[in-house]
């Protein structure tokens, strides 16, 4: 009979558990040193090896030739605690056997020395589920058990338990197994079983585990019932995933404000029968990785992403305030609540779309902030597609009106670089301008290659033209790349709410032959104070 994955491959030793040393390690030495205590806590996520830490430990008590700690896994109470003809081990499921009669029987069978083994152990499965008179009932037991009595509790929700009970158990902490850790240990798993797994599909599958490598290997073994070549498709289509250019394409249209765009995607993956809740749960889990981009200095090691991937939700992260990540957030979990509670999935699915798309369609409070931020960045308003179509197609049969020559505060859209005699003109009389540092920001999200080039630089501003001091030579030929050029435009409108012409700062130079002495004389009188010469 075939057996699944993470029944073959579950650890038979301390050594073979996976990202959890903290566990292990504390373990092994106890054993070493005979320091065993008379009951364990282990408590943690699910699929992070409680339950098989458990099983080693009551086979490591009772080993005849323990090494290092670890049980040897050939002699006969090995094999018999394995195959589960020592009847000096029990395994109880509290989730079935809650009740005071389950614990009264127990503590009656505790108090018969073992059959073939050292220790009798009782290792108690969630729990946390038992019923308050039943830790009542096992209260006296752990607090004086018999010397041959092991108890090991093991749980994933350490607060329903009791303090009275906690106070007595030696407590370990099993923590979410790292995404590489679990990657690692499926390549060799694949191996072992005569099969391919590619890295980044394995990646993949540690994403989705979520920390629990018994749901990892579930995964693997489901791809391998389609393919003993496991690839990133492969694992998606097993899954139910949805696309990642999907969701980077929902994620582009709320952006833009596309809500067309939105709109027709949602209708390809509904015809693909793509479940809505999980395509919901999908898109929260992407922005939640644009928000730790956009908020963290280093998050590659923390999103376990394929690389090209990551670069994909880098660029759309700095082009993306973070209101409207969190929006997004928000709304993709309200949406999955009210999916939960009955409503038609598809029907929720798209109107939270169009609210992230027009913002003018929500009332919420992160809906008004965004509104507020793109008032105050100067964003254009932005049009239906048809309302767009009409208007392109209006000014392409009228003529373009040239601009008023009285007003400089709104120069032509794409402004040709001044000449170096009106820079140098328009430098005498500048100004600097405070929030150059918040427009760089700006400009480095758009283009990285220009954010670099004018690192240290300043601006000024003099009339209708904001000149730059770059120490760079590159930020000044860059100033002459028309695509460079708007993009620091547009940040300058962004922050300042004006349009302007760009040029470089010439810094006003004195001339050779006038003495300072007299300059500084010349001005005093001008001021009507005397002036003494000798």
């Amino acid at each position: 009979m075939y057996q699944v994955l993470y029944r073959k491959w579950r650890p038979k030793r301390f050594s073979d558990v996976v990202g959890q040393p903290q566990v292990t390690v504390t373990l092994k030495n106890e054993l070493k040193s005979g320091r065993i205590s008379h009951a364990y806590l282990f408590t943690g996520s699910r699929g992070t090896g409680k339950t098989t830490c458990a099983k080693i430990l009551a086979k490591a008590v009772n080993c005849l030739n323990p090494q290092d700690g670890d049980p040897c896994g050939e002699c006969e109470i090995c094999q018999g605690v394995e195959n589960g003809s020592v009847m000096d081990v029990v395994e109880i499921d509290a989730a079935s056997n809650n009740g005071v009669e389950n614990i009264r029987t127990l503590r009656e069978e505790a108090h018969f020395t073992p059959a073939a083994a050292k220790y009798r152990v009782y290792i108690i499965d969630e729990v946390h589920m038992l019923s308050v008179g039943a830790f009542n009932a096992l209260l006296k037991t752990l607090e004086e058990p018999p010397a041959h009595v092991i108890f090991i509790l093991a749980t994933t929700e350490v607060h329903k338990i009791p303090a009275t009970i906690l106070s007595r158990c030696q407590r370990f902490d099993f923590h979410r197994i790292p995404p590489q850790n679990i990657a690692d240990r499926l390549i060799y798993v694949a191996e072992q079983e005569n099969a391919k797994l590619d890295p980044q599909a394995a990646l993949l599958i540690a994403r989705l585990a979520d920390g629990a490598l018994r749901d990892a290997l579930s995964i693997l073994d489901q791809c391998f019932g389609r393919s003993k070549d496991v690839t990133e498709q492969i694992v998606a289509e097993t899954a139910g995933l949805v696309g990642r250019e999907h969701l980077l394409a929902l994620a582009e249209a709320v952006r833009t404000g596309d809500s067309a765009a939105a709109l027709e995607t949602v209708d390809e993956l509904y015809r693909s029968s793509k479940d809505m809740a999980r395509l919901c749960e999908e898109m929260s889990s992407h922005f939640r990785g644009m928000m730790m981009i956009k908020t963290m200095k280093d998050a590659r090691e923390i999103l376990a992403v394929p690389e090209t991937e990551f670069i994909q939700m880098e660029k759309q992260a700095l082009s993306m305030p973070l209101p409207v990540i969190l929006h997004v957030i928000d709304t993709m979990q309200e949406a999955l609540e009210r999916m939960y509670r009955g409503g038609d999935r598809r029907t929720v699915f798209e109107m939270a779309v169009l609210r992230l798309c027009t913002p003018q369609l929500d009332a919420s409070a992160d809906a008004l902030l965004r509104r507020v931020e793109a008032l105050e960045q100067g964003a254009p308003q932005r049009t239906s597609p048809a309302k767009a179509k009409e208007r392109s197609r209006g000014a392409a049969e009228q003529p373009v009106p040239s601009a008023p020559e009285d007003e400089p505060d709104e120069p032509p859209e794409t402004p040709v670089v001044p000449s170096e005699e009106d820079a140098e003109a328009a430098s005498g009389e500048a100004t600097q301008l405070a929030e150059w540092p918040e427009i760089l920001q700006i400009v480095k999200s758009l283009s990285p290659s220009a954010g670099a080039a004018f690192t240290g630089s300043s601006a000024y501003v003099s009339g209708g033209f904001v000149l730059i001091d770059a120490p760079k030579q590159l930020a000044l030929q860059l100033l002459r790349q028309p695509n460079q050029r708007d993009n620091i435009r547009q940040a300058i409108k962004q922050v300042t709410g004006r349009s302007y012409r760009l040029g470089p700062y010439r810094k006003p130079e004195r001339k050779a032959d006038e003495d300072p002495l007299a300059l500084l004389a010349k001005t005093a009188e001008a001021e009507g104070i005397e002036v003494v010469q000798k």
